[in-house]
């Protein structure tokens, strides 16, 4: 791997496209899905990727990681698995007759938490604050994460056997849930290409993959997200799009405020990585899905009848008007 490659030094659009770039090289067919994940990291989120196994979730955290510069960690959820296996805990040194902490794979900047409805509430918990205030509290202790720290979460759909649902707390600290998908017949293809011609997953340095941003680069580029214009009728927009979750007949419990600055974020970015200082509505209705989907939970009877959350969410953008009266 090129990792001693200059990194750009243009603003966010450059360095969007430039890691973009660099991780489709390796991660064929997805372009939809590592779009989404890097407006999430640069909106200052974390990612949910549900989808069944083989389908190169680990492969896209690790090329994000090489491309972004930063460090890498991951962790396989399993059943048994502690919560300071997660965080890290105080061992005894016998040397130094006293008791040391030892840092868990939570201190780390891209953080792939591996099928991580394979574990139960209380180790899933152990994610909770670090994700939510960027720190570890163990014995009493607080410790800093260190930036950015973005963790990416892979889920098997609810019917794998022996998954653990999510707690909703849980899930409303992730930016975005997006789903991951087979690819089509033209993918799979160039997929098996690229192997005979010998590439190999579990050895990103022979893809030559460069280094194209670093973690001040990332902290740049976020601030510029963060200064896009958002006018009052936007903003309008974005708070009935939420509420109407909370008012739709098929939903149990809406969605909270959180969703609505985390739908602003991430229009936020869209916008930036477009090339303008303003958002528009289709910034907004672009994000609308990935950040609102995980988001509320649905009546049963609804659930029953096959109705799902982006089945709703469709029908709230149909809905909702659109600002400067233009057709949804």
């Amino acid at each position: 791997m090129e990792g001693d490659a200059a990194p750009v030094s243009g603003g966010l659009k450059e360095s969007f496209d430039r890691v973009v770039h660099e991780v489709t090289r390796v991660v064929l067919g997805q372009d939809e899905v590592v779009r989404t994940v890097l407006i999430a990291m640069f909106a200052s989120g974390h990612v949910l990727l549900e989808g069944p196994p083989g389908l190169g979730k680990t492969l896209l955290a690790r090329s994000l990681s090489c491309a972004l510069g930063v460090d890498f960690k991951r962790i396989q959820f399993t059943p048994d698995l502690m919560p300071s296996d997660v965080t890290g805990g105080n061992v005894f040194n016998q040397r130094a007759d006293d008791f040391v902490f030892r840092a868990g794979p939570v201190f780390t900047q891209v953080l792939l938490a591996d099928e991580i409805n394979r574990a139960p509430a209380k180790t899933q918990a152990a994610l909770l604050e670090a994700m939510s205030d960027r720190q570890v509290s163990v014995d009493g202790e607080t410790r800093e994460l260190p930036a950015p720290f973005f963790v990416m979460a892979t889920q098997n759909p609810v019917e794998s056997e022996g998954t653990y649902p999510l707690p909703e707390a849980q899930l409303d600290r992730f930016l975005v849930k997006t789903l991951v998908g087979h690819p089509d017949m033209a993918v799979e293809v160039a997929l098996l290409r690229s192997t005979v011609r010998g590439f190999d997953a579990a050895d990103l340095d022979a893809a030559g993959l460069q280094t194209v941003l670093h973690a001040d680069g990332i902290a740049r580029c976020q601030a510029e997200a963060r200064a896009i214009r958002v006018d009052d009728e936007i903003l309008d927009y974005i708070a009935a799009l939420v509420g109407r979750t909370r008012a739709h007949p098929a939903v149990d419990l809406g969605a909270s405020p959180r969703a609505s600055i985390g739908l602003l974020r991430c229009a936020q970015v869209v916008a930036a990585v477009a090339g303008r200082a303003y958002v528009v509505p289709d910034d907004v209705k672009e994000m609308t899905h990935p950040v609102l989907r995980h988001r509320f939970i649905l009546q049963p009877d609804a659930e029953l009848e096959g109705v799902t959350t982006d089945r709703v969410i469709d029908e709230i953008l149909d809905d909702v008007p659109v600002p400067g009266g233009q057709a949804a």
